[in-house]
């Protein structure tokens, strides 16, 4: 079925932690060709990161205004609560709107929230376009998520003492099954034998309709992401889930908190810490914007595990609140008080 042509259509770009979600939505901000968008960003955890990323581009065809975040916790449990709301903003826009992108946060289920479009005053209005799942090339490459998941469910089935919830797993799969495109981000980090390894899970869990395309810095033509016309709401019920049936789904095997730091004179030394409180703790993500003395410019600053990337986005804005505050994801039972001490060497 495709999309009727009166209803604003939008692209839910779904993803692993630090997959790439937001890159390439800033590449599809800056290669709008024209088309007035809007963006929900849902954040996990207390600091808006990936909004003011996106908010500091200055982009044209996405104004500060058309961009909303959600920072309440994973969207997927939030809908009628925070969703619902934040698209009724950005549909009362002036101009209208052509297109609307939803990034959702790592640990989000695209299901529910797709499944939310059918809502009679949410359909009339609004069709998903596409979903898109962004999948980091290089993790997977590493053997990060399972690939034969079938033989897991088999081994966990006959061993009653195994933990039966994999959450990392479950997420990782239900985001994938979900999609309409596969983005394997991260490309040119890979040579040919790694690719295959990324490409081998990623197949294990899709239909052969569902497209694989890599991408280097979250370049990815806009053409092939955005106009899709699926009207994927009404096709949710064939994309199954490892929570079809089940009414919440809970996300307490994860940590998130806030840690301030102090101001820095040496971001390498900075990233290095983080680095080494990725390793020796068990860290998922760790992102924000902290203060260089003496520079006039925020730096950025984003890991995934050991791997950290930092640069200046912009400058110090008057009212701005300098502090140094880095948003902190990892697995249940994350030691603090050991990750405050690292990251202040």
């Amino acid at each position: 079925m495709t999309a009727n042509a009166t209803r604003v259509p939008c692209t839910v770009v779904t993803g692993f932690l630090g997959a790439g979600k937001t890159t390439l939505i800033r590449n599809l901000l800056e290669n709008s060709n024209g088309k007035r968008l809007a963006l929900i960003v849902n954040e996990f955890g207390d600091v808006g990161v990936d909004g003011e990323i996106l908010k500091g581009c200055g982009i044209d065809s996405c104004p500060e205004e058309n961009i909303v975040e959600l920072a309440n916790g994973c969207i997927c449990c939030t809908v009628a609560d925070d969703f619902v709301p934040a698209l009724d903003q950005i549909l009362s826009r002036t101009p209208r709107v052509d297109h609307i992108l939803i990034e959702t946060s790592g640990l989000a289920l695209p299901k529910p929230l797709v499944q939310a479009f059918q809502w009679p005053t949410v359909k009339s209005r609004v069709t998903v376009d596409g979903v898109v799942a962004v999948v980091d090339g290089p993790a997977l490459a590493e053997g990060k998520v399972a690939s034969d998941m079938d033989a897991l469910a088999a081994q966990r089935a006959g061993d009653e003492s195994l933990d039966h919830d994999d959450p990392i797993e479950e997420v990782f799969e239900d985001q994938v099954a979900c999609a309409d495109l596969i983005i394997l981000s991260k490309s040119d980090l890979l040579d040919e034998a790694a690719a295959a390894r990324a490409r081998k899970i990623v197949d294990a869990h899709i239909t052969p309709a569902v497209k694989v395309v890599p991408s280097e810095h979250g370049k990815v033509d806009p053409s092939i992401l955005l106009g899709l016309g699926l009207a994927v709401e009404d096709d949710i019920e064939n994309r199954k889930s490892h929570h079809d049936g089940a009414g919440d789904h809970e996300h307490d095997d994860f940590d998130t908190f806030v840690i301030d730091v102090p101001a820095v004179t040496d971001p390498e030394e900075l990233a290095r810490r983080i680095a080494a409180a990725a390793e020796q703790e068990d860290v998922l993500r760790v992102k924000g914007f902290v203060e260089v003395s003496g520079k006039p410019m925020r730096l950025l600053v984003q890991a995934v595990g050991p791997r950290v990337n930092h640069y200046y986005d912009r400058a110090w804005a008057t009212g701005d609140d300098r502090r140094s505050r880095l948003v902190v994801i990892g697995l249940k039972g994350l030691d603090r008080p050991a990750i405050e001490t690292i990251l202040a060497g």
